[in-house]
C-alpha cells in the first residue's frame, strides 16, 4: 500500500523527466495529487466517501501552469450536507492538505485548501458562498471569486463546479457592476520595464538581480484573460485554452493575436526555473544568467502582457455601468 512517503520518493525520482513540456509536467502533478487523494481517502474511517463529491484544484494548478514546485490550492464540493457528512469532509480535507504537504506541496499562505471550511462545503453551501461573494464589495470576496473561477476538477463530479461557475456568469450578465469590481481588483500590474526599455530587477535581498515572473509576467496575462472569460462565460481554466476560445470572438481576434505565443513562451521560461529549493524560487528569473536574445524575449513577453492587460481593462470599462 502506498504512503505519503512513498509517493514523495516516487515524485522526486520522476518529476525531472517532465521539465521539457508544461503539459506533461502538469499531468504529472495531477497524477501525484490523485495518489495523495487516494491514500487520504483510505485513511478515513469511512471508505468510500458517504456521498458524491468534487475535489478541485485552483491557482496555477487549476490553470495547468505549474512549475517544478507548486503550493497547495484546492477545495471540495460535496453533494449532501448533514452533520455526518460535514464532519467527514472536514476531516478528509485536513488529511488531504497534510498529505500534499508531506509529499512536497507547501501549504497555501492564503489558506485556499480543503482543510479550510471556506473551501470545503456542500454544493448548497457553495451556492450560498458564491452568492455572498458576488454581493460583497470587499477586495477579499472578489479575489475569492477569481480564485474559484480557475477551479479544475481532478476527481469526482465535474458538474458541481461547472454549475457553480455558470452561476457566476449568469449573475454578472444580469448585474454588470460585478465586472466593475472584478476589474478594480486586478487593475494594477507591476511594471518591470524601465523608461529606456531596461528590465528593472530586484535590487536587494536573496533575489537581487532577478525579475519576478509571477507578478510581472504571468499575472497581467492571467488576470486579463480571466476577466474576458468571466464576461463571455468560458469555464475552461487554462489561460492558453481560454485565449484560443476567446480569439474566436471577432471583438478579441486582433487583441489576442500575439498573446498566445507570448504566454506559451512565458510557460517555457517557467520550466527553465528548475534549479530551485523553494516555491518562491520558482517565481524569479535571474536576468544576468540569460543570453541577450533571451533578455530580449523576456522584455517582449512582459511588454505584451502589460499591453494586453491595459487594453482589456480599457475595453471592459466601456461595457460596465459608469466605468470604474
Amino acid at each position: 500500500m502506498e504512503t505519503y512517503e512513498s509517493i514523495r520518493k516516487w515524485k522526486e525520482l520522476n518529476i525531472t523527466s517532465f521539465l521539457d513540456d508544461i503539459v506533461s509536467l502538469n499531468a504529472f502533478h495531477d497524477q501525484v495529487m490523485l495518489k495523495v487523494l487516494d491514500v487520504a481517502a483510505k485513511r478515513m474511517d469511512t471508505y468510500p466517501a458517504p456521498c458524491d463529491f468534487s475535489w478541485f484544484i485552483t491557482g496555477s494548478g487549476g490553470r495547468l501552469e505549474q512549475g517544478l514546485i507548486s503550493d497547495q490550492d484546492h477545495g471540495i464540493a460535496y453533494e449532501i450536507a448533514n452533520d455526518e457528512n460535514d464532519l467527514y469532509f472536514q476531516v478528509f480535507g485536513a488529511e488531504i492538505s497534510t498529505g500534499l504537504y508531506e509529499v512536497g506541496y507547501p501549504y497555501c499562505e492564503g489558506k485556499v485548501m480543503s482543510s479550510n471550511a471556506r473551501w470545503c462545503m456542500s454544493y448548497d453551501g457553495w451556492t450560498r458562498q458564491l452568492q455572498d461573494w458576488v454581493n460583497d464589495e470587499s477586495w477579499e470576496s472578489i479575489r475569492y471569486l477569481q480564485i474559484f473561477y480557475d477551479a479544475r476538477v481532478i476527481h469526482g463530479k465535474m458538474g458541481f463546479i461547472q454549475q457553480l461557475k455558470s452561476f457566476i456568469h449568469a449573475y454578472q450578465s444580469k448585474h454588470p457592476i460585478l465586472l466593475s469590481r472584478l476589474i478594480a481588483n486586478v487593475e494594477h500590474v507591476k511594471n518591470v520595464i524601465g523608461p529606456i526599455g531596461q528590465l528593472l530587477v530586484e535590487r536587494h535581498g536573496i533575489y537581487q538581480g532577478c525579475v519576478n515572473l509571477k507578478y510581472a509576467g504571468f499575472l497581467p496575462y492571467v488576470n486579463a484573460i480571466r476577466l474576458l472569460s468571466i464576461r463571455e462565460g468560458i469555464v475552461e481554466t487554462s489561460t492558453l485554452v481560454r485565449m484560443n476560445q476567446l480569439i474566436q470572438f471577432q471583438e478579441y481576434a486582433v487583441l489576442l493575436k500575439k498573446s498566445e505565443r507570448n504566454f506559451a513562451d512565458l510557460l517555457t521560461y517557467r520550466l527553465s526555473l528548475s534549479q530551485v529549493e523553494s516555491y518562491s524560487d520558482t517565481h524569479y528569473l535571474h536576468v544576468e544568467k540569460l543570453t541577450k536574445i533571451e533578455q530580449k524575449d523576456i522584455k517582449r513577453i512582459i511588454k505584451g502582457g502589460i499591453k494586453l492587460h491595459r487594453e482589456v481593462i480599457a475595453l471592459m470599462k466601456k461595457g460596465v455601468p459608469n466605468g470604474i
